[in-house]
């Protein structure tokens, strides 16, 4: 009798939910289907340093860019602790964060960037023409123990940086673009924000192969536009909390770092933000993304190496992304377009990618890819997708604004995609144009891609070119037959029988 008391307890524990398991970081590094190991946190002095202390004024009129930098030193200096912002606006320039320091947002605090571009110096960095960019809005090198947390929102006056295409623009907001002021290309289809972001990469072309200084780079500031909070060679990091949005370009650009955690995040850019990614996690290791959500003007959460140091080294290794939530964005899960530095070990689960132009999308291209193996996407759904369910690119064309892609295709021969040794599994999508697209190299086919437990919904089913040793198990195509078209593609297998 008692046993059967027992068995009635438990089911009824189950039934109301006491008894399921609490999804959170530590339960995904465990599931994991490679070691992953756990991400280090940053751990602060129990020391507090508000930005009031140091003559900050919240009228969202004043610049605090000195209130900041003195907040942050003092309290780097004294050891580290929390840079406390109230409650209000805070107009500033661009901020250094440094060591032990941990940027706090208070409830309804604003970090509002200033639009006055003056206050962005040329600097030399990684990553940009010739090294030399304006100043991010936030920005950290050789930093380790840091973070940005709490319940506040960082804008980076994105608006006054980016130039808009008119056909991701209704009329009324096209008008009211122009009304604005800024300036329109000759052929009347790109706004710039200046004419000297127009004219900016004219400029640069004129630099070539003169000895230049940051100053010189002064006329194409406008142009070039800083990333948002842009960290390099920095380590143990945490962004927790905190909506960050409107950037001039990349919202969140992690390069070469370690031990980096992005938890319960929002990331938002405007869909038609041009180069208004929200995560592209550069060259990094040991990374966790949890319970964030993102919304962008291109890719959504991606995934970029370069610097290549030979195929057995990788330069992004060890990524855990789980419980995000992508809406509007180029791409929902993203690799590439850079590769070169090579990447495995990355596990995706438990995501929503809603009216994002492709759901989980692979790309690159001949002089920018690499080796990319060991990819895990598990408990997808994907619904209202503009183009393509799943994708995977070998002929990645990436088409700056005012130009073609005709003229930007590639004739490089080195640094070839290799996209191998992809596990897709329980990915449902309601709605898409095409259910799979894999599209490899004749020299270099898309090979060792297993899916299991597939349903997808589209108007064209599984295609393939440049394809082989492509695994599927399970898969529910709802669409329009054929169901596969198959290019220069072998050894595509449903369910342990070759493709028809």
């Amino acid at each position: 009798m008692k046993k059967i008391f027992l068995s009635i307890l438990f089911a009824i524990l189950i039934a109301t939910g006491f008894a399921q398991i609490k999804k959170d970081i530590a339960y995904y590094t465990k599931m994991a289907p490679f070691p992953m190991p756990s991400v280090a946190q940053p751990k602060f002095a129990d020391k507090t340093f508000s930005i009031t202390d140091y003559a900050a004024v919240n009228d969202g009129k004043t610049l605090n860019t000195a209130a900041f930098a003195k907040a942050i030193d003092v309290c780097n200096k004294a050891g580290g602790g929390k840079v406390v912002v109230p409650a209000g606006n805070w107009l500033t320039g661009p901020i250094e964060l440094k060591s032990n320091v941990n940027l706090h947002l208070e409830k309804d605090a604003m970090i509002l960037f200033t639009k006055d571009h003056s206050q962005y110096p040329m600097i030399k960095v990684g990553g940009s023409t010739n090294g030399v960019a304006p100043a991010s809005p936030i920005y950290a090198y050789n930093a380790s123990n840091i973070a940005i947390t709490g319940e506040g929102v960082i804008d980076g006056a994105g608006e006054s940086w980016r130039p808009v295409k008119k056909q991701k623009q209704t009329p009324a907001q096209w008008n009211a673009l122009i009304a604005s002021g800024g300036v329109l290309s000759a052929d009347g289809k790109i706004w710039w924000p200046t004419k000297e972001a127009m004219n900016g990469e004219i400029y640069l072309q004129q630099l070539k192969n003169k000895t230049a200084d940051v100053n010189d780079y002064l006329p194409a500031r406008d142009f070039l536009r800083p990333y948002m909070v842009y960290l390099i060679h920095c380590d143990t990091i945490l962004i927790e909390g905190v909506t960050i949005r409107n950037s001039p370009k990349f919202i969140f650009y992690p390069n070469h770092c370690n031990h980096l955690t992005l938890n319960s995040a929002f990331f938002y850019n405007d869909w038609w933000a041009q180069n208004g990614d929200a995560l592209d996690i550069s060259a990094c290791k040991n990374v966790v993304i949890f319970n964030c959500n993102v919304n962008a003007g291109d890719d959504g959460i991606c995934m970029k190496s370069s610097g290549s140091k030979g195929i057995d080294n990788f330069e992004l290794e060890n990524i855990l992304i789980a419980g995000c939530t992508v809406l509007r964005a180029h791409g929902g899960f993203v690799i590439g377009s850079n590769t070169d530095g090579g990447m495995r070990n990355i596990y995706v689960a438990d995501c929503n990618f809603v009216g994002t132009d492709i759901g989980i999308r692979v790309k690159s291209n001949p002089g920018r890819g690499g080796l990319v193996k060991d990819i895990y996407i598990n408990n997808i759904s994907m619904s209202s997708i503009k183009n393509e369910a799943i994708l995977f690119s070998s002929y990645y064309e990436d088409v700056p604004a005012g130009k073609n892609a005709v003229d930007v295709k590639t004739t490089a021969s080195d640094k070839i995609p290799m996209f191998q040794d992809f596990h897709l599994s329980n990915i449902v999508c309601k709605g898409a144009e095409t259910a799979i697209s894999i599209v490899g190299l004749p020299e270099m086919p898309v090979s060792k891609i297993y899916f299991q437990n597939i349903d997808i919904t589209a108007d064209h089913g599984f295609e393939s070119t440049d394809a082989t040793d492509i695994d599927i198990r399970s898969i529910k195509l709802q669409t329009a037959k054929p169901l596969y078209k198959l290019k220069n593609s072998k050894n595509i297998m449903v369910d342990g029988k070759p493709a028809e």
